[in-house]
């Protein structure tokens, strides 16, 4: 029982490390050359940062929350992970709007990355900030 309490905490963090290498992976496969999927996904670049915000958000909360009980070494690993990885869905779903878009503002996805970090951070660097009663 010890042994599965100790990894039970990370399928979650493991799934979605998972999602996130596929996703650079496809955009790389993408990014290769021209691909028939390109403009298969409608999003323009206010979807594109309203999902970097929700995301990052969503995440940097569940972040905290479940890692009440971790040591600090394991805390910083798994916010480094979290942190980096999650870019590739935003380059992926770049890589699958339209032509023109993506000639329009070729630098979206790392802004989106930014969007993301920064909604990320904001409970993760508050998490001490306001102590238990």
């Amino acid at each position: 029982m010890g042994t599965l309490s100790r990894v039970a905490p990370f399928r979650v963090e493991l799934s979605l490390l998972g999602f996130f290498l596929l996703c650079w992976l496809l955009y790389f496969v993408l990014a290769v050359g021209d691909h028939p999927l390109a403009g298969t996904v409608p999003i323009g670049l206010y979807q594109l940062y309203a999902a970097a915000v929700a995301g990052g958000w969503v995440v940097g909360n569940v972040v905290v929350q479940r890692s009440r009980g971790w040591s600090r070494a394991v805390r910083r690993r798994v916010l480094l992970v979290l942190l980096v990885s999650p870019g590739g869905v935003f380059y992926l779903l770049w890589s699958l709007s339209e032509v023109s878009s993506r000639a329009a503002v070729p630098f979206a996805p790392l802004y989106a990355f930014v969007v993301f970090a920064v909604f990320f951070l904001v409970p993760v660097s508050f998490r001490g900030a306001f102590p238990k009663r």
